[in-house]
């Protein structure tokens, strides 16, 4: 049987696994997969214009249902990234907006759309290069049959 290997610190500032002062992967990878799910990052985006009211986060956000709204609505609150205001008036009226922890993260989530929008269509020929390649010639293919 082997024996585990132990831990160090790597390079580029990243550490050990074992260091009681890094930062558990799982927790930064939770956080990760919400803030860069699809309708996060275009809810955070709209949010960083101002307020909003759910069917006007529903209408600017094309194809996203209304279930799917509130769960991301809701766990974005949860994260703290968006504020949920509701004013007593017939119907009650609910206003979404971006915490101070949202606008911190509007300039990243900003940034990552400016590059998607970017290298659109580069990514879109390399997918088409991919594709219309003989499946049995990409290297993921080579590794699996090689092993």
């Amino acid at each position: 049987m082997k024996e585990p290997q132990e831990r160090t610190a790597t390079s580029l500032g990243h550490t050990a696994v074992s260091d009681p002062n890094s930062t558990d992967c799982r927790a930064v990878s939770g956080i990760l997969a919400r803030i860069g799910d699809k309708w996060s990052v275009l809810i955070i985006s709209r949010l960083g214009e101002g307020p909003r009211r759910f069917n006007e986060i529903k209408r600017m956000i094309g194809g996203i249902s209304q279930r799917m709204l509130t769960l991301t609505l809701r766990n974005l609150e949860r994260d703290g990234l968006v504020s949920r205001k509701v004013t007593p008036t017939v119907p009650p009226r609910v206003d979404y907006a971006l915490t101070d922890l949202g606008r911190d993260l509007l300039l990243p989530v900003q940034a990552l759309g400016a590059w998607a929008i970017q290298h659109t269509p580069c990514i879109e020929a390399a997918r088409a290069r991919f594709d219309a390649s003989d499946p049995a010639e990409t290297p993921q293919q080579e590794r699996v049959s090689a092993g």
